[in-house]
């Protein structure tokens, strides 16, 4: 996940409780999300794990952009 910012992302996760805990979120329900369509689940409850992850995707890649700019 955005292999340009990788040296932001360590920075902000160490430094940055808000983004830490946003990226933390992000790699939970990808897990949850490939544990999931692994099983009999519904595609509507795996679709709204999807979107929840992408809406963190969106945070952490507005506040990169916003330190970025720095």
């Amino acid at each position: 996940m955005f292999p340009e910012y990788r040296d932001l992302i360590t920075k902000l996760k160490a430094e940055d409780a808000h983004f830490a805990k946003l990226f933390e979120k992000h790699n939970e329900l990808d897990q949850k999300i490939k544990n999931l369509e692994k099983s009999y689940v519904s595609d509507s409850e795996i679709e709204t794990l999807k979107k929840e992850k992408l809406k963190l995707k969106d945070d952490m890649y507005a506040i990169l952009r916003q330190y970025d700019a720095k």
